[in-house]
């Protein structure tokens, strides 16, 4: 499989230097940053978050955190917020396979935040819309497509 179209075209439209590996299918960020020997740090993350105005909104972290929802709650000023579950990802994002989202919520109409963590790297990696593909980009040309806001959201696990 190869990257969605959606995500393909953004790239190329905003003329990024990227790279696109296959790799055996794993699905946990854990088993990618492992199996790719790609530093934790490096490796990003989609979690897919919901306030309690039934907002969506994309949280992206690396691979060595979990979302801090208090956090996230104080930063966006929600009062509950809960991870969506697989049926609204699955409607929210229909070109991707489960859990292999990238990290470009803005293509979907979804607020995009960030921890500030992954600006300690250059060099991004995440997953290209399936199990098997990465995708490795420069931090500032992601960075300057998905213009996140950016917070302390994570917690380093």
């Amino acid at each position: 499989m190869t990257i969605s179209n959606k995500l393909k075209k953004i790239l190329d439209e905003n003329g990024v230097s990227y790279a696109v590996t296959e790799h055996p299918a794993a699905f946990t960020s854990q088993e990618i940053a492992g199996a790719q020997h790609i530093p934790g740090s490096q490796l990003l993350k989609s979690v897919i978050v919901k306030s309690d105005d039934g907002t969506f909104h994309m949280v992206v972290i690396s691979t060595n955190q979990l979302v801090d929802f208090d956090k996230f709650e104080a930063l966006t000023k929600s009062k509950e917020v809960s991870l969506a579950s697989e049926d609204e990802i699955s409607q929210l994002f229909p070109d991707y396979e489960l859990g292999a989202e990238p990290p470009f919520g803005n293509l979907y109409g979804l607020k995009v935040y960030a921890d500030r963590s992954i600006e300690g790297t250059d060099t991004v990696y995440f997953n290209g819309g399936s199990h098997t593909d990465l995708v490795k980009m420069k931090l500032e040309d992601y960075l300057a497509i998905t213009k996140p806001i950016m917070g302390d959201l994570g917690r380093h696990i």
